[in-house]
Parts: C-alpha cells; structure tokens; sequence
C-alpha cells in the first residue's frame, strides 16, 4: 500500500527495521538530487532504498495562544535545543490495549521510560485488582513465560506492588497527569507517542526574548507538537550512508517481503560487530558514517576509510570526575596504562559515618571539623568547627537517655590538643563536616592507587602523561576516581598504514561499517595506543548505572534519632578561654582543602554554614561568662583567608597546599592570642 513518507515514519515500529521501500512518486523525479547533511540523496521514481534507522531531527509547533488545541495561530519550527521548560499535557485519546502502549510509547530504564496510565474500570488479576482510576506506572517491557508483557506498579499506602500485564489485555487506558517538567530534547525522545502529537505548555518564562525568536513575547499558552523524522537509509549503489527528512513530499511503498534484501551493503554498528564470534577475528571493513569528535582516533575515523578490526575484549578503566565547586564538571575513563603520575588531594566527609567507610588499615585518616555539632548526650562529645581528630574505629557505647542506658554505635576518635591527644566518641549519626589533612607528599601511579587505595579517592596530576601530545587530565585542577569499570572495546588499525592500534568504545562510539571480503594480512596488531576518554553527564551516568547493577549497594548510614535531639539551651561548651587558648590545634584548620571534594560547597553557602557556627560559639561562654573572643576573631580570619583562597584557587589551579600553610595558620593564632591578652590585661589596668 502506497503512503507518504511521513505518514509511513510516523507509524513505523522501530523493532520492525530494517524495511525496503520503492519511491512511488512526489516532487523528485528522474536524476533530481537532493543534498542534505552533506549527502547526496538521489530519489527517481522507482528508487529502492534501505530503512536502516531514524529519530527525532526536529519539530513543528502548532501555537495556541489561548490554551484551546482545537484552534492554532501559526506553525514554527522549534530544533531539540530550543529553550524552556515544558510540563505535558496528558493525551485525552484512550489506549484500546497494553499492546498498543506498548507500541506507540517509549518504556525504558531511565526515569523518562515510565508513562502512569490509568484505566475506568477495576482490571481484576490472580492476587490484586487495580482499581479504577488508580494510577499504573509500566516499568518495562519483557516476556514471561514466553509471552510478552509489561511490568507495572501501582502505590497504596506509601508501599509499591508490582504485578505484570499481558499485551493481550484489552480495555481503556488514559494517560495520567504529569507534574514533571522537561525539556523539548527530552519530550522528543520519551514523550511522543507514534502515530500522535503531544501537546505541551511553558512552564518557565525564558530568559530573553528577541525578535528571532518563534514564539510570540510573554507566550503562556499551549504548543502542539508534531515530530519531524531524520530517516537514514541505505541506496543500492553507494557506500555511506543517506539521510532523509521524513516531511518530504514523496509517496513510498514498503516492498521487504517481496525484494531480496541481502543485495544491500550492511551496515552494522559497533555492538553488532562485537557479538561476532571470537573466530570471525581479525576483519577489515570499511566506514560507512563515522563518530564526530576531534580527538584522536575518533578523527581518523572517516566515511570511507578502511579499517582492520583485530579481536574483541574487556578492557578495565578508572573513572574520574572533575573537582570543582560549580557545575557540569566533566568526566574521564582513564586506562590504567596511563603514565602520568599524581599526588593525593584530600577528601571532604559530610558525616561521621563516612569517616569510618573511609579508614583504612595502611594509615590514619587525620580530619579536621568544618562544621558545629552539639551531643545530646554527656557520654559522647560535641564537636567545634576546628578541631582535629585521629579516626581509630567504630564500636558501640552506652548513653542514657530517658534515666536508661541505651547502646549506640560510635565512631572512637583521638582528638589533636596542643601537646596531647584526647580519647572521643562520636556518634555515627553525626551530620558534621571533616576535611582530610594529607600527609603524604608521595606520587603515585594509576595502577599503584587502584592497588593500596579505597576508591573514591581526591588526586592531582603532578607529572603529565608525555607519551601524549596533550594531557586533558593536567589541566584539571583536582580529579577524584570514583571506580573502576569494565567496558567493551574493539582493537582497530589503518588498514593501509597499521602503524598503530586503537582501542574505541563498543557503546559510547556512534560508527557504522560494513565487513570486506578481504583477507587481513596483519593478524598481530601494532603498537596499542590507549587514550584518555572524556564521557558527556548523560554517558557518566550510563556507565554508573550499568557497572553498578553489578555491585551491591553500600549499607545506609545510621539516623539520627528523632527522640534524642538536644534541648533548647542545654549545650554547654566544654572548654574555657584557657583550654582554647592552651590548644590552638583545634582552629588551625587547613582551609584551602576544603576546595579539593567533588561536593564542596559554593563560597556564599559555606560562609553562611561557617557564620552560624561562629553564631553559636559566640553565644557560648565559659563558667566564669567570658565570651571566646581570641576564637572568634580568628575563625572570622579563616573564613576571610578561605574566600580569597577560593577564588585564587578557581582562576590559577593551582597545586593544593601542603601542612606548612598549617604552620602559618598555628603561628598567626597564636600571634593573635598573645595580642589579645595583651589588650585584655591593659584594659584591666
């Protein structure tokens, strides 16, 4: 049956491809050529070409200025990357059955794959019934007991029960109301069902507007969306690959069952080149679309170059984050035959029981409190923006509470004073601030990391990778490897020129080939170059949720217990004005590493974080009611060091600081103090 080639695209089951189409007719006759994307697409009456894929290129929006979809102003054409914020407006056209939702909605792992539908009429099963009106969100798509079915959930009582629906099951399915906002990118590759608009609404007013801008100024109203397809295609005769606009006037026939569809090249991706079979290697091929990107190889990977593909295999990465205080931060698959070297940078904990995730048995974590915290309880000890401790191990200890004694878990601490140290316990539920004091001045390799260290571990390159042209990684001002992943790659080679191999990612590489009948001369590969990867936000989180689906999750930290906050007023500091003045250790606090975690704070936050505490301490006073002043003043001058440190630090990169700017900060206190005694016993005078 004859269709236009919208019309067809728009109805066309991705799981069905690939599909054979003849040209029947439209505004391309013979020898007429249409050039798109840099190809040249030949479309005569009569042309027989090759559907191997296609998605979203952009959309057309219908407006509706008073919010009625049933009458529109005008037509725009809007790209994905228009801006705004878009809440959905849910389809009121129902689903006759599961198999059609199945068929028309995207369902898939992330968060945007979960449509909610709801049905009029209770829907009986085995041990539940849904019942009407409830909300069903449809998780996945998968078959049970050889037959296809969609896993759903339904939420009674703040607890989920799932249940599975057949594609079989027929009845009125209505799609729920949706109170996420997303972006046009998003709703174009999850919120569009085949075969329908979406109709969609403004949801923030945007930053500027102009006279290029499609939409009318001050526009609230409703947009109706409708999707045009970038089809890619395969022609008799040529090697690449075409790209075709699915709004194009052309009739087409779908003639798969009755045409021979090996007579075309096959492309094949680099996922189906790695379920070929171990023997099947080494290969030659020939590029038909290659990946963009400037970074070598990816550069040399042309339309029409040949390639030799050697073997498959799993290759282990680190992968790295940016330390950085604002966002994105940029992201790296670093191979362990790296060889630059690094030196350690210290990490930030936000609770006590991260310090004990942390320790280890190869040396002592040294920390110092960057946050306030007052015990409830007498037994355990408050902790003062400054001190330092030692982190020895986790044990349980008794408290009472309520005139009963209770066990709790503990973290067991020494703490640093002036020329002694002071046994601790804090509890594991403490939500404080430490940062690491780094000792150790070494250089380490990657590998040497990944063998004597616990990941997540803070570092800085000190000696670049000179093995390369450019080192990405030197350039950062601080990288914290998160873990190591195992990943999928193909070893590749010039086949003209096979001076050296290549290894490029299975999954993260957008490259299609088709296999040579060549025979491979080199069956042993070239020198392997191993490069540095740096992955976009979207591929970092792939990678963690698929290496983690591996791992079990680590235990949750301990709460804090609603019945044991202190009371209004029953904090009492520990210390007077002579134990503060006799440990200066507890303020020395070493405050440009608090720029090296990955979640270091904004300046504004962490000043008004650090001026609450210095709130509270100035409100404590010792036995005698005299106010700290020596501790106050000189914490105010941390703060005011720490915001120009930032700063500097933000502009230069520079390398982080080592404990002789402790030093500095021991001599400045104590300075300081001696002044104040000074001016307090001349004042007495």
């Amino acid at each position: 049956m004859t269709s236009t080639l919208e019309k067809f695209i728009h109805s066309l089951d991705p799981r069905a491809l690939p599909r054979v189409l003849q040209i029947q007719s439209g505004i391309y006759f013979q020898g007429s050529i249409y050039e798109m994307f840099g190809n040249e697409c030949c479309l005569s009456t009569g042309e027989v070409i090759k559907v191997i894929g296609f998605k979203i290129n952009k959309l057309i929006a219908s407006i509706c200025e008073d919010n009625d979809v049933s009458r529109f102003s005008a037509k725009v054409e809007l790209p994905l990357n228009f801006p705004g914020l878009y809440k959905v407006v849910a389809d009121k056209t129902p689903y006759v059955s599961i198999e059609e939702i199945t068929r028309k909605v995207s369902i898939g792992p992330t968060r945007f794959g979960h449509p909610c539908f709801y049905s009029p009429e209770d829907i009986k099963l085995a041990n539940l019934t849904i019942k009407h009106g409830e909300q069903i969100t449809f998780n996945s798509v998968e078959e049970v007991n050889g037959t296809m079915a969609v896993n759903c959930g339904v939420v009674r009582n703040n607890q989920s029960h799932f249940f599975i629906l057949p594609l079989s099951q027929e009845g009125k399915f209505y799609e729920c109301e949706d109170d996420q906002i997303y972006t046009l990118k998003e709703i174009a590759e999850w919120k569009i069902p085949k075969c329908r608009n979406r109709v969609v609404k403004l949801s923030n007013t945007l930053h500027t507007w102009d006279s290029s801008n499609p939409l009318p100024e001050n526009f609230d109203g409703c947009l109706i969306l409708t999707p045009v397809y970038e089809v890619q295609a395969v022609m008799k005769f040529r090697k690449d690959i075409v790209h075709i606009l699915s709004d194009l006037d052309v009739e087409v026939k779908d003639i798969t069952d009755c045409y021979d569809i090996s007579s075309f090249l096959q492309p094949l991706s680099l996922e189906d080149v790695f379920e070929r079979t171990s023997k099947e290697f080494p290969m030659a091929a020939e590029i038909m679309e290659g990946p963009s990107g400037s970074q070598k190889p990816y550069k040399l990977l042309y339309t029409g170059k040949e390639i030799i593909i050697y073997k498959k295999y799993q290759a282990t990465r680190v992968l790295a984050s940016e330390i950085r205080s604002d966002s994105p931060k940029r992201h790296f698959l670093i191979p362990k035959s790296y060889k630059g070297k690094f030196k350690r940078r210290p990490r930030e904990f936000p609770t006590a029981y991260d310090l004990e995730i942390a320790r280890s048995e190869k040396e002592q974590l040294h920390v110092v409190a960057t946050k306030a915290f007052d015990s409830p309880h007498k037994e355990l000890f408050s902790v003062s923006v400054g001190d330092q401790f030692l982190v020895q191990q986790c044990q349980t200890s008794e408290v009472l509470y309520e005139g009963r004694k209770k066990l709790i878990d503990v973290l067991t601490c020494e703490q640093i004073l002036s020329d002694t140290y002071k046994k601790v316990l804090l509890p594991m539920y403490m939500e404080g601030g430490f940062v690491e004091v780094i000792h150790d001045k070494k250089q380490y390799q990657l590998s040497e990391i990944c063998k004597e260290f616990r990941l997540p571990f803070n570092v800085k390159v000190s000696v670049r990778d000179l093995s390369v042209e450019e080192d990405v990684l030197a350039a950062m001002p601080g990288l914290q490897f998160e873990e190591e992943i195992t990943d999928s790659y193909l070893l590749i080679s010039s086949s003209s020129s096979p001076v050296e191999s290549w290894e490029i990612p299975v999954y993260r590489l957008n490259m299609l080939v088709h296999l040579l009948s060549k025979d491979v001369q080199t069956v042993v590969p070239p020198v392997t170059k191993t490069t540095v990867e740096e992955i976009n936000e979207e591929q970092y989180y792939m990678v963690r949720r698929y290496e983690n689906q591996t791992l079990h999750p680590p235990p949750r930290p301990p709460k804090k217990p609603t019945t044991l906050a202190p009371k209004p007023g029953s904090a009492v500091l520990k210390q007077g004005v002579s134990d503060v003045l006799q440990a200066p250790k507890n303020f020395c606090v070493d405050t440009t590493k608090k720029l090296c975690s990955n979640q270091a704070a904004d300046v504004s936050e962490l000043q008004v974080s650090c001026q609450n505490d210095l709130v509270h301490r100035e409100n404590k006073k010792d036995v005698t009611g005299k106010t700290t002043l020596a501790e106050t003043s000189v914490i105010k001058d941390l703060l005011r060091v720490y915001s120009a440190e930032k700063e500097e630090e933000e502009e230069h990169n520079y390398d982080y600081v080592d404990e002789n700017i402790m030093e500095n900060i021991r001599k400045i206190f104590q300075d300081t103090t001696v002044r104040n005694k000074r001016a307090l016993s001349e004042g007495r005078r």
